[in-house]
């Protein structure tokens, strides 16, 4: 049954992001894929995170979040946030980054995209709280496709869950 939902969500398919926060001279990223504009007038995003995540009490205090969007060439940037070597507070020592213009947060150098946003609104959901973006700047740093969930041979349901390698049937 597990395996089911694995890749019935994996169906979802979602695109890869780093998101960003800043707190004084703490800057810090986290593997995100939950990510998705929800408005066209004005632009606005979502981006889910976990309620016992390190970033999301900065989220709720600060306001402001850095969205990064991963592309293919940058996977390194998704494989390294969703190691155990990312699990802590200063996990951006060794990556390369500028803060943006106004908002101040991390823009990850091989991201294919960055954002800075204001929290516009949040909301719990489940085990996540949804934080409503209003981008206020963009870097498109280079030309590249963005990565997906399906590059990945993993799906997220709250933990890890490895899908088959060969998923050509769907």
């Amino acid at each position: 049954m597990k395996q089911d939902l694995a890749q019935a969500m994996a169906a979802l398919t979602t695109g890869i992001y780093v998101l960003t926060v800043a707190d004084g001279a703490l800057h810090h990223g986290m593997s995100s894929s939950w990510v998705t504009q929800v408005s066209g007038e004005p632009v606005l995003f979502s981006a889910a995170i976990d309620h016992n995540h390190f970033s999301r009490p900065i989220i709720t205090r600060t306001g402001v979040f850095g969205l990064n969007i991963v592309g293919s060439r940058g996977k390194a940037l998704e494989d390294y946030f969703y190691s155990s070597s990312a699990k802590r507070p200063d996990n951006l020592t060794g990556i390369d980054y500028h803060l943006s213009p106004q908002l101040k947060v991390p823009w990850l150098h091989l991201a294919a995209v960055s954002i800075e946003a204001r929290v516009a609104n949040s909301f719990t959901a489940g085990d996540h709280t949804i934080f409503v973006g209003e981008p206020l700047g963009a870097r498109i740093h280079q030309a590249d496709r963005p990565l997906t969930s399906l590059d990945l041979d993993y799906v997220y349901l709250g933990g890890k869950v490895v899908l088959p390698r060969d998923r050509s049937g769907w």
